[in-house]
């Protein structure tokens, strides 16, 4: 027999979403941000010369530059104010976290509820602009033959900065104000957008190349194919699910005794979801970053940041190897932030669940930890080849797209479910509260 939220998702349609005016002023409010997001990223940064620019990205398109250009929604082709995206919150995210599982001081802030949570927040915006003034002046360095002839370069490399590390807070604030009064993740949605928005270009790219001979029809086909097929199997893993059986005995209630009751505890073949890539990506372009735009720049200096540009290249070995080991690294270190075994055995022992076969307590604990722990490791073999397979492939075949690559297509397919289900989530608690109106309506009549 459904459940009744089920039965409530059943009858959720366009009539009901209609009546939800707070789901309807939430998704409003996201959109216009993301369309201010959006037309940031065709703002040029000031002095910067577009023709020295072009040169420059077309050089090295296929590389580090074609990588921040996919986080952000193009906006490195046009060296726009939103160039660095939130690559520098999401490195000041992970430190973090880091921290926090290693500080005791953080620990406890973690531990104090929300006043904790927002202490640590703030500490993560202080990180954020730590690393965005970093890396603007990196950019900056490397920028400097590309700005407009005349300009004083200490005074291009402040306008750089100052443009550059604005945007990025920017970009932060924007996010925070989605995840708080829109629908979905801010940040997840901010990279989101803009990859969505570079996708159709993409395929248009690929598709004329097939007219004008540069690509055969066959490797079209096969690569448009390819990402049906990623998709395809990024949607069956992502909604796949282990469910524990949980049951809870007999209880007097009063005068009543309770009959047994059984349920379920789902626990995800991807517990830690798109966070992996995200983060493992955003570390490799933070040195990459500022090693591709300063070498060169001092001949001491060219030979060691040319290595790691080269080594850190995409296609290369070192990036592939590196990349693995950062995903599984994160897939294990999320998935042990988000679900706590030893917390979810206390809880259902507090409330007299228990899972079959085993004892409450420290049992429970450890048969959690250790099923969690195989999925886990499913998960990161999971995110590991479909980050990993397309950029196999796109170094043997540099004309496939990045936006048709692995990353890419996994956020976008993870964030859309994501969004997707807090929207249907929206509508149930919407259902919810005209049940409960009409009933103390009916009251009141009677």
């Amino acid at each position: 027999m459904a459940s009744a939220s089920e039965q409530l998702a059943r009858n959720m349609n366009f009539e009901a979403f209609g009546k939800a005016k707070e789901l309807q002023q939430r998704i409003l409010f996201t959109l216009g941000i993301l369309i201010v997001y959006r037309l940031g990223t065709y703002l040029p940064i000031p002095g910067i010369d577009p023709e020295a620019f072009r040169q420059l990205f077309q050089s090295q398109q296929n590389g580090i530059l074609g990588n921040l250009n996919l986080f952000a929604g193009g906006a490195v082709e046009r060296m726009a104010v939103f160039a660095l995206n939130v690559m520098p919150y999401i490195s000041a995210s992970i430190i973090m976290q880091l921290m926090t599982t290693a500080s005791p001081t953080l620990e406890r802030l973690k531990k104090e509820g929300e006043t904790g949570r927002q202490q640590i927040n703030q500490y993560t915006r202080y990180l954020t602009v730590l690393f965005a003034l970093v890396q603007s002046f990196g950019i900056a360095q490397g920028l400097s033959g590309s700005r407009i002839e005349g300009m004083p370069v200490w005074y291009f490399d402040l306008t750089t900065v100052v443009t550059l590390t604005g945007g990025t807070l920017l970009l932060m604030w924007m996010g925070e104000q989605i995840t708080s009064r829109g629908i979905g993740n801010g940040i997840s949605l901010i990279i989101f957008a803009g990859i969505v928005a570079e996708l159709p270009r993409a395929i248009f790219n690929l598709i004329s190349g097939s007219w004008q001979g540069a690509t055969s029809v066959p490797f079209v086909f096969g690569i448009l194919a390819m990402a049906i097929a990623i998709i395809v199997f990024i949607v069956f893993m992502e909604r796949s699910q282990r469910r524990l059986l949980i049951k809870y005995p007999k209880r007097q209630q009063g005068n009543k005794m309770s009959q047994d009751q059984t349920s379920f505890l789902p626990l995800k073949l991807n517990t830690s979801g798109v966070i992996p890539p995200i983060f493992a990506s955003s570390l490799l372009l933070l040195p990459a970053t500022v090693a591709n735009f300063m070498a060169g720049q001092d001949g001491a200096a060219s030979g060691i940041l040319g290595t790691i540009t080269s080594f850190l290249g995409a296609g290369q070995p070192g990036f592939i190897i590196l990349y693995a080991v950062l995903i599984v690294f994160f897939c294990f270190f999320y998935t042990s932030i988000v679900f706590n075994p030893e917390e979810t055995a206390d809880n259902l022992r507090k409330y007299g669940g228990f899972v079959p076969g085993i004892r409450p307590g420290k049992r429970t604990a450890e048969y959690l930890d250790y099923v969690l722990s195989r999925l886990t490791v499913i998960g990161a073999a999971y995110l590991t080849f479909v980050c990993l397979m397309p950029e196999i492939l796109r170094a043997q075949m540099p004309s496939i797209p990045f936006y048709l690559g692995g990353t890419s297509l996994l956020i976008v397919v993870s964030v859309t479910m994501d969004t997707v289900t807090q929207i249907q989530s929206h509508l149930v608690a919407h259902q919810y509260e005209g049940m409960i109106k009409k009933s103390r309506l009916g009251g009141k009549k009677r």
